[in-house]
């Protein structure tokens, strides 16, 4: 397990460092060390200051907040088709997102964006908990169903905003509602990297109940696990991920659903392993596919949810048949 891990690990590190040296403006390794480490105001020192690495540490942030409360959410229900945005929790996010955009929220400063997104995600999460909860016991394939309902009910209003945007606003929130790093400065990073590293970093904490889960509610119970905390944890700490997610990145689909599968498939599933090699994953992933993003078609951008599903899905749809010996 460790040395999947570790590989995993350096795996990340190489693929921020290809990232950092490639674009439409290259970059020689030495420069790259010299706009770490020293200051300058040369171009190619800026660039990578300046422009690439905060893009770089938030796709990363990004990638494994996603992916780490991806494995998290399908310990929890017991399914593995669940991320956040089959359950709702994208869809909240992104509706308090694309409020701030069309209806002027923006005048309210920088950090109307992120707060939105945060408070649709709360939002989302705290009405499924309502709903789910009966007699002090959250039933949790009640808490999935109410998810996908309030997801599609958060969709329709997003949909009702669009229909109202101006043309400005439209194409910012066509690009955005697709995912983009474009913006990405060490300001934003420091915003939402506390929300992101919480979940990253109090996910793995809460593996054991996670295993226990597995066997059934009755089952953790009577091993010791505190479930019902346990179920409040991943929810609040899955909300705060995805909402600060999407006010970094936009929508990003399916980092969330295919590095827990992946990494699954290296490991096992015992989630003291699992959710960080996910993470790990997911922010190798989200790197790679912003990489392509802003490569491709330099000096253009492609939308880096459309390149992670281009990327993944195939990959992860031939993995899938392989498997299953089809």
């Amino acid at each position: 397990m460790a040395p999947t891990l570790a590989a995993l690990a350096g795996l990340l590190a190489l693929g921020m460092v290809i990232a950092a040296l490639a674009g439409p403006l290259s970059v020689a390794p030495a420069t790259l060390w010299r706009g770490v480490w020293e200051g300058s105001d040369q171009p190619g020192y800026l660039v990578v200051r300046d422009l690439r690495l905060p893009r770089i540490l938030m796709a990363a942030l990004v990638g494994a907040a996603l992916a780490s409360t991806g494995a998290a959410l399908q310990g929890l229900f017991r399914n593995p088709l669940a991320d956040p945005g089959l359950i709702g929790i994208s869809a909240g996010a992104a509706l308090g997102a694309v409020s701030v955009i069309v209806l002027g929220g923006g005048a309210l400063g920088h950090q109307a964006l992120p707060v939105a997104a945060f408070a649709g995600a709360l939002i989302t999460t705290f009405l499924m908990w309502r709903i789910a909860s009966r007699g002090g016991e959250t039933r949790v394939a009640l808490l999935l169903l109410a998810g996908i309902a309030i997801g599609a009910i958060a969709m329709a209003l997003t949909g009702v905003l669009t229909f109202l945007a101006d043309d400005n606003e439209l194409r910012t929130l066509t690009f955005w509602a697709m995912g983009s790093l474009a913006h990405s400065r060490w300001s934003d990073v420091a915003l939402v990297a506390p929300w992101l590293l919480a979940g990253i970093v109090l996910m793995p904490l809460l593996a054991r109940p996670l295993n226990g889960l597995m066997l059934g509610e009755q089952a953790a119970l009577h091993l010791g696990h505190a479930v019902p905390r346990a179920k409040r944890a991943v929810m609040v700490l899955g909300a705060v991920s995805v909402g600060a997610a999407v006010a970094a990145a936009g929508q990003i689909s399916f980092v969330g659903l295919v590095a827990p599968h992946l990494v699954r498939l290296l490991i096992g599933v015992d989630h003291r392993w699992l959710i960080p090699g996910a993470a790990a994953l997911g922010a190798v992933l989200t790197v790679l596919a912003d990489t392509l993003a802003r490569t491709l078609v330099a000096p253009a951008e492609l939308p880096i949810g459309l390149v992670m599903a281009l990327l993944g899905g195939p990959f992860f749809l031939v993995l899938l048949l392989r498997r299953h010996g089809v």
